[in-house]
């Protein structure tokens, strides 16, 4: 019985850290648009929430198509998912994105499950914000090609940054622990791809920093080539 209390306390304890990190996430989104974002794109709210949901479909099935790593365990799987997301925040304002983000993992959900004890999904929710956030508040600053570089060169570097620190600390130790597996189990998947990695902290440094580093380069490099083509149908669906 007090292991059944103990699990519990466990799972309700993850989703109020979840929780916690969408309102936190969600009110900075709202703060800076309401008092730092110099201009606004007029859409209706129904044509607001139409293209969250689009861009939000689009995502979560982009998501279900996760490439491998060579240098990573199986856990840490690459796909493009965030691309719809961030294109979507460039568009509308760091609110729905976030919102996206989250619409996108909920969806991925319902279509595939979870397979980490919601950890993956939860960890895919939050490091995705540290990517789309900080970019399209810079980008919603800086409305020029310019811009647009920086934007997403530090959303970039907030991604490897946050991802990993937030890997090490939170969500590798609390998947062990939802999993009654012990941390050593999950550095031994590590170390089976390489030799170097001993640790957690090699963990983050061999898997996880390049990891977030190529996705966020990727899905930048993507977004650059294809947003403003995409802005352009956009916008003659808005009138």
């Amino acid at each position: 019985m007090s292991a059944l209390f103990t699990s519990i306390k466990e799972n309700l304890s993850f989703i109020g850290v979840c929780l916690l990190v969408f309102a936190a996430l969600l009110a900075v989104a709202l703060i800076y648009e309401r008092f730092a974002m110099r201009s606004r794109r007029k859409l209706g709210a129904a044509k607001t929430v139409s293209f969250v949901a689009m861009f939000s479909t689009v995502a979560a099935m982009l998501q279900l198509f996760e490439i491998p790593l060579f240098f990573a365990p199986g856990f840490y799987k690459l796909d493009l998912g965030e691309l719809p997301v961030l294109i979507c925040s460039f568009y509308l304002g760091p609110v729905s994105g976030v919102v996206c983000e989250l619409v996108k993992n909920m969806l991925k959900l319902l279509l595939k499950g979870s397979t980490t004890m919601f950890v993956g999904d939860f960890a895919n929710f939050a490091v995705g914000c540290s990517f789309v956030l900080p970019a399209s508040m810079i980008y919603h600053r800086i409305k020029t090609k310019k811009g647009a570089i920086f934007a997403m060169v530090t959303g970039t570097l907030t991604l490897t940054v946050f991802g990993s620190l937030f890997n090490a600390w939170y969500l590798l130790p609390k998947f062990a622990q939802l999993y009654g597996m012990p941390m050593d189990a999950l550095v031994a998947m590590g170390t089976q791809v390489n030799g170097a990695i001993t640790s957690v902290w090699t963990l983050v440094a061999f898997a996880v920093v390049p990891f977030n580093l190529l996705k966020g380069v990727v899905v930048s490099l993507l977004t650059f080539l294809l947003y403003k083509r995409i802005e352009r149908l956009l916008l003659s669906k808005a009138v």
